[in-house]
């Protein structure tokens, strides 16, 4: 047993310092790219989720460990003084989500096959997987084939506890309320909040939609995972269920419903309890939830509801 546990610190100490090395390689990158004021602002939102999760991890590590040139640091925290200052608020989102806006930006979302490139690029520089995406979804009102790409990637945690934090923040806060809703059908379940109301909000996108996801490695296209299917409705042969709430198509359906009014009116909700009201109590359970577990990270976070913003 005392074998099985020493093994086991050595393979978590060895993710600890993936995840230093690569947030150092993604930080020296992203800072190439900041050109405008909406780059900084990615650059900004990137540091503070990167900063916020090295800090809840069950042995933290700081912005020095991260960044060992004291020089390059100094320059770094003089112009984004805010991210190492608000650590007590939760990042909105995990730090390859700001990438793909980078990318977004510098590619233009019309150019799907660029904006998929330029990340598998930046994914295959890397020398391991945290904290970096494996997929990418892209989803599409297909009855134009010429419409907004909606991008999403999947959460770049490493580790059960900043993935759980992560994706119930995502349904306190930026996810659109049916894709929460879907989520949280089955984290409420998961977590067993005996208090909690029967809720089932698992959706089921039009036909029309299009939805696809691609592997990060490959760039091979990929189904969705069982998960996703019970969630959204996806046809899949899939059968490995992956944690609800952490695939790349959250967040690109997401992204579709909160900008394309006509998705979401025809939207089909199969389940009658998966009412607004009663979603809106799950969504209070999961947030009251989410504050007992920041509490009893190494940050030991008070969290009042606020969510950073770069």
């Amino acid at each position: 047993m005392a074998d099985q546990n020493k093994a086991r610190w050595e393979e978590f100490l060895e993710q600890q310092h993936a995840y230093r090395v690569n947030a150092y390689k993604l930080i020296y990158k992203m800072l190439l790219w900041c050109e405008t004021n909406e780059t900084k602002l990615l650059m900004d939102e990137m540091l503070h989720s990167i900063f916020f999760l090295a800090k809840i991890c069950n042995v933290p590590f700081s912005p020095a460990e991260i960044i060992p040139d004291n020089q390059m640091l100094q320059g770094l925290l003089e112009k984004y003084p805010r991210p190492v200052k608000h650590l007590s608020q939760l990042p909105k989102r995990t730090p390859f989500s700001s990438v793909l806006d980078m990318v977004i930006l510098k590619e233009k979302p019309e150019n799907e096959a660029r904006v998929k490139t330029s990340l598998q690029d930046i994914v295959n520089s890397l020398d391991a997987t945290f904290p970096v995406s494996s997929s990418i979804c892209v989803s599409q009102n297909s009855k134009d084939p010429s419409s907004r790409r909606h991008y999403g990637v999947s959460m770049s945690t490493t580790g059960y506890n900043p993935r759980a934090i992560m994706i119930a923040a995502s349904c306190c806060g930026p996810w659109d309320d049916y894709v929460s809703g879907a989520v949280m059908t089955f984290l409420s379940n998961k977590w067993k909040m005996k208090d909690t109301p029967m809720f089932d909000g698992a959706i089921k996108l039009p036909q029309y939609v299009r939805c696809e996801t691609f592997d990060l490695d490959t760039g091979k296209k990929k189904d969705p995972c069982r998960s996703c299917a019970n969630m959204f409705g996806l046809p899949t042969e899939e059968s490995r269920e992956w944690p609800y709430g952490n695939c790349a198509e959250a967040e690109s359906v997401s992204n579709l419903l909160r900008r394309e009014s006509e998705v979401k009116r025809d939207l089909m909700i199969p389940s009658p309890i998966g009412t607004d009201e009663i979603r809106k109590r799950v969504q209070k359970d999961v947030c009251e939830r989410l504050k007992k577990v920041l509490r009893n990270t190494p940050l030991h976070i008070t969290w009042n509801g606020d969510f950073y913003t770069a």
